[in-house]
């Protein structure tokens, strides 16, 4: 197993990376749209255009969250917090951090949400 500071720094540095590809497909997806017909109710495209505007905007957004909690996560390594379920105090089993370096809670505390 990687060292989890290390891989949250890479998650974060993939993050980044893609936030920035998405960021460019949604403002390509806009500019298009600003030169084609405003109106989306009637033209054939217009749906299409504005489900894929959605859904990149969707993805940007779900990357923000992602960041947040890998920035929360190392904030936590740093005060030596990390690894600490937030419900229970107790540590967060290693197999669960291995998988999932952002993880809030323990398998017991997540089984029961």
């Amino acid at each position: 197993m990687t060292d989890p500071r290390t891989r949250l720094h890479a998650a974060l540095a993939d993050n980044a990376v893609q936030l920035r590809s998405l960021t460019a497909q949604r403002d390509e997806i806009v500019a298009a749209s600003q030169d084609s017909n405003a109106d989306d109710e009637h033209d054939p495209e217009g749906a299409t255009i504005a489900f894929e505007r959605q859904q990149v905007a969707a993805l940007v957004e779900q990357l923000e969250r992602s960041r947040a909690d890998i920035e929360r996560a190392l904030a936590q390594w740093e005060t030596g917090s990390y690894g600490r379920c937030e419900c229970c105090g107790e540590p967060i089993g290693v197999a669960r951090l291995d998988a999932r370096p952002t993880a809030r809670t323990c398998i017991g505390c997540a089984s029961r949400r």
